[in-house]
């Protein structure tokens, strides 16, 4: 269906092969005005108040917006203008819907990129109809992208809303079942507390009441995080060390002997400003699933890396990674894999690093397996 749809939007503005022999000549003369032009386009975005409330994450998420602009610009003169270059426009597409960019002031932007071009193609190509031919070229090729951008928008608004709805019920459900199972579960941890106590000379006894703590604690922390995921904790942001972060987790958690857990490239990385606490339950979260995935025998890797102004660290296992029916609600609450689980991990990390001006996202890994990755500004 959506190639049936790129093909369609060629055919309706009759982009054709001249049109690519067009913009891949126009290309080396256009390719040393790409920074100009991503300065001018955020420019315009951030004179916008609007817009500029969108773009907290500051400094660093507009470099690395200009980044991505330039990397845009240049497939878009080079192409290929097949599948591919749909599903890439698209995902392009979804990111502005995930930082809550409006449309309107995306397609008000989309024109700044028209003119610069334009200019470029009037100030580097001779008068005649090889000017008017790159500019016609141009203005096909700026449609092509605002279409699918549109496209973009309305599936991606569809499904935000459709998940919003199902927070929304699954919130009000939380709040009102959530403080109500933690007063008889207070009742039994207390009389839990006062029975251990006499029953000393009882080894067996003593073994079933260690049983129903745990699975007491296993009761609260569901609430908690169920609770978390509800309500907006304030962030007590300071300096975090990742790779200090990253070995705290892998201390915190359970595996079999005959899974290993490898870190690398955890120590080159900056110091990011977090919330210690809430980022190394992402972390205790994602490492606990990767445990899990690679048992009983295998390997988790936690690397670390420098991305333009942002860290990525990412957590992966050789299991049998995600099955792609489940891929698409990966991180929606009450989604799981696992055979007792309750699926609240993964959503509640996208929640903590959405927060925190980042994000979680789920790749397969080369060879088999899953690769989460989470994104924090630099």
């Amino acid at each position: 269906m959506p190639a049936t749809v790129f093909r369609q939007l060629r055919s309706y503005l009759r982009f054709d092969g001249e049109d690519e022999f067009r913009l891949r000549a126009f290309h080396p003369l256009a390719a040393p005005s790409f920074q100009a032009v991503a300065e001018a386009f955020y420019a315009r975005i951030l004179a916008h108040e609007e817009a500029s409330r969108v773009l907290q994450g500051g400094e660093s998420l507009v470099g690395r917006l200009k980044v991505t602009l330039a990397a845009w610009l240049d497939t878009l003169l080079l192409g290929p203008w097949d599948d591919a270059y749909w599903e890439h426009r698209k995902r392009i597409g979804q990111v502005h819907v995930r930082i809550g960019m409006p449309q309107h002031l995306m397609i008000g932007a989309m024109n700044v990129v028209r003119a610069e071009l334009d200019r470029v193609a009037t100030a580097r190509l001779p008068a005649g109809p090889g000017l008017q031919a790159t500019r016609a070229a141009l203005a096909k090729i700026l449609d092509l992208e605002l279409a699918i951008m549109l496209h973009t928008y309305r599936d991606d608004l569809l499904a935000q809303q459709a998940r919003v709805e199902r927070l929304s019920t699954f919130g009000q459900l939380v709040a009102s079942i959530g403080h109500d199972l933690r007063n008889p579960l207070g009742v039994i941890e207390t009389s839990l507390f006062i029975l251990r106590g006499r029953l000393a000379e009882d080894e067996r006894a003593r073994k079933h009441a260690d049983r129903i703590k745990e699975q007491l604690d296993i009761a609260n922390r569901i609430i908690t995080n169920l609770l978390d995921m509800i309500h907006d904790k304030p962030l007590a942001r300071e300096p975090v060390r990742l790779a200090e972060l990253a070995e705290a987790a892998i201390g915190a958690i359970a595996r079999p002997a005959e899974v290993k857990v490898e870190l690398a490239g955890l120590a080159e990385l900056p110091a990011v400003e977090a919330d210690a606490v809430q980022l190394r339950q992402v972390l205790v979260n994602l490492l606990e699933n990767a445990v899990h995935a690679a048992s009983p025998s295998g390997t988790v890797t936690v690397r670390g890396r420098r991305e333009p102004g942002a860290v990525a660290v990412e957590v992966e296992d050789t299991g049998p990674g995600v099955d792609p029916a489940t891929r698409r609600r990966l991180f929606e609450p009450l989604i799981t894999t696992k055979s007792r689980g309750i699926g609240l991990g993964l959503a509640l990390c996208r929640r903590i690093a959405l927060r925190h001006g980042g994000d979680v996202s789920y790749a397969e890994r080369p060879g088999g397996g899953a690769r989460f990755t989470l994104r924090l500004p630099a």
